[in-house]
């Protein structure tokens, strides 16, 4: 089994291969792909699709002196077989194992580091701009989706490749949106050959030169060429960028990538390749639902992915999914934006019920802010579901065109915290850091399932920008209540109370998802615990009380430490005077890898295990806590 494959440990090996041995090659590949993550979980359908435009790529380009960037990076699994990496894909995504995206550390052939979209063309053109300055005559090679064009970063990219006559760039459009019928694909071979020819590019140039010396003649030729080619291809706008555009072509042909791939090596300045793909290639349950085999869990090959059972617990992102179907009930003004997410932010059963005021603006988190923020201003009331991490794209439009403006922007924040697999790419670390400091937010994190719907609802009744964060996955268990009521702006509460005397009292300020193990922890210790719920405007008076009545202060947040809720805190009781001892727990000052998010935690001390071991060797051990109470202010 895996014959072939197993005799490739790296494209060297690959190009020493037979042509003839390249689609037997890729059976292998793409077999070993399903085997692969249906026992470790991950990206598939995309990974299927990508087989022999990787085998292509490696095969005809000198890899890694030629750099590939992929974009997204998550359908890079046949890349990183095909690099050295075949025998560790049993650790995908696991804690200590490699990574479901490209990493730079994690191999020379992962040329540069990706997870977010729209960022390939940009690096690949960076780089063709190294080799021309250099003087090394390699290539940059960006791999970019459909959906991914979608984004004005990849355009602003392709706007200024288009003006560099001479770098050796080349941009391959995976189309995996449809699959060329055989007709078309047998034309496009065809035509893309010509195009990418040797005779092509000459006699472009040479009609050019002849043609110079009377402008009226040279333009009507570039016109009726253009025409020609239009006819048949969607080679207009590319070309208008100043790229040769090429295609398309049947991605699964390994007979048309290759010869296609080896003429465009021989030209100069930016090409435009045109690949049609399909998701799920050679496997048909994936090939009939793409979406549902995107990023599957563990499952049998055989059987496919079965229903899963209804959870006990709901998931933070079906709380929201029904709060604002409630919300849009109640009123006709409620908006659902989403930056192509519709699925994993919880949106479905929005969009089948109210279609007229759902929103996909695509790849396009700046547009999508703005977007709410033109809403917002004209009456209606915008509610944007975005990942944390994907919101980071867009802070300059979170300031200018909606903070600045104080506009009711509703921000439903997804996936903050740790993320588990996909790792420090995805990982919402930095939300509360980055929107406490922007003068106008409401920044609010909730405890549990209910919390969050209360808070969702609080939200949508405020006159200014705010935002609410919660975490992937299920919640604690509560059940949500029907009936929805706005919570008072900054104010937390006091979920329990320490009984130790004076000199040994501990107050554990949670935010969010900490409250649960914070509880957990102040069991052990018998501490105070305060759920804080609001970030900002945070429940000053709040602090003050248990800095006054305790002997020490500790802030736990699922964000970073530098700038997070916990400084807030210390903030407040610094404008107060109020000294005390204060441990700050949070995300550490790095970014944490891929694993299971519950080891993660515990990792990062932030599990009630952690917590206790945090605050008895900061406050007990050493005696900070355990001594005569006194509060002790600065004036």
């Amino acid at each position: 089994m895996y014959d072939l494959l197993k005799t490739i440990d790296d494209p060297a090996a690959l190009r020493r291969l037979d042509r003839r041995q390249l689609q037997p090659l890729a059976d292998e590949l793409r077999a070993f792909v399903l085997d692969s993550v249906s026992q470790t979980g991950g990206h598939l359908s995309s990974n299927l699709g990508t087989v022999e435009l990787t085998i292509a790529l490696h095969y005809v380009f000198d890899t890694p002196h030629d750099r590939i960037v992929w974009d997204v990076g998550h359908q890079t699994y046949p890349h990183k077989i095909l690099t050295g990496r075949r025998d560790q894909m049993h650790t995908l995504r696991q804690l200590g194992g490699i990574s479901g995206f490209p990493k730079r550390d994690e191999s020379e052939y992962d040329t540069f580091g990706t997870a977010h979209s729209s960022t390939s063309i940009s690096a690949a053109l960076g780089m063709a701009v190294a080799s021309k300055l250099h003087g090394d005559n390699r290539m940059g090679i960006a791999v970019i989706g459909d959906g991914a064009m979608t984004a004005g970063m990849a355009f602003e990219a392709m706007n200024n490749a288009g003006v560099e006559d001479d770098v050796p760039l080349l941009v391959i459009l995976n189309d995996n949106d449809m699959s060329i019928s055989p007709p078309v694909g047998a034309l496009n071979r065809h035509l893309a050959r010509l195009m990418s020819g040797r005779f092509y590019a000459a006699a472009r140039a040479g009609v050019e030169r002849v043609l110079r010396v009377a402008p009226p003649m040279l333009d009507l030729a570039r016109k009726l060429e253009e025409h020609a080619k239009g006819m048949i291809v969607p080679a207009t706008l590319f070309e208008e960028f100043g790229f040769n555009y090429i295609g398309p072509i049947d991605g699964h042909d390994l007979d048309s990538l290759i010869p296609t791939l080896q003429n465009i090596k021989e030209l100069r300045g930016p090409q435009f390749l045109h690949v049609v793909t399909k998701k799920g290639q050679g496997y048909k349950l994936a090939e009939a639902d793409p979406v549902l085999y995107h990023g599957p869990g563990k499952f049998n090959p055989a059987e496919g992915i079965k229903p899963a059972t209804t959870p006990s617990k709901k998931t933070y992102t079906q709380v929201f999914g029904e709060w604002l179907c409630d919300a849009a009930e109640l009123d006709s003004r409620v908006i659902g934006i989403t930056p192509a997410m519709r699925e994993g932010s919880g949106m479905v059963e929005f969009e089948k019920r109210f279609p007229d005021r759902y929103f996909d603006v695509g790849i396009a988190e700046q547009h999508a802010v703005t977007f709410a923020g033109g809403l917002a201003a004209d009456g209606m009331k915008p509610v944007v579901a975005i990942y944390s991490t994907f919101l980071q794209r867009a802070y300059d439009q979170l300031i200018h065109d909606v903070a600045l403006q104080n506009l009711p922007v509703v921000f439903a924040i997804d996936r903050a915290g740790l993320v588990g697999a996909d790792g420090a790419t995805h990982a919402g670390a930095y939300d509360l850091a980055f929107m406490r400091c922007i003068p106008n937010m409401t920044v609010m994190a909730p405890s549990d399932e209910n919390e969050c719907r209360q808070m969702l609802y609080t939200a949508l009744q405020q006159p200014n920008p705010t935002a609410v964060r919660y975490p992937r996955g299920a919640g604690t268990g509560v059940a949500t209540v029907k009936q929805m009521a706005a919570l008072p702006i900054g104010k937390g509460e006091v979920r329990r109370e320490t009984s130790q005397p004076a000199g040994k009292r501990i107050a554990i300020l949670a935010f969010g998802t900490m409250v649960a193990p914070s509880l957990a922890a102040a069991e052990q210790l018998d501490a105070t615990v305060a759920n804080m719920r609001f970030v900002k405007p945070l429940d000053a008076a709040l602090v003050r009380e248990l800095a006054e009545t305790h002997d020490a202060i500790v802030t736990v947040e699922e964000g970073c430490v530098m700038g997070g809720a916990g400084s807030a805190c210390v903030e407040a009781l610094l404008e107060a005077g109020i000294m005390r001892p204060v441990l700050q727990l949070g995300l550490p000052d790095r970014f944490i890898d891929h694993g299971d998010p519950a080891k993660l935690l515990a990792a990062c001390g932030l599990d009630a295990t952690g917590i206790v071991k945090s605050i008895r060797e900061r406050f007990l051990a050493n005696g900070v806590v355990g001594g005569q109470s006194s509060v002790k202010r600065v004036a």
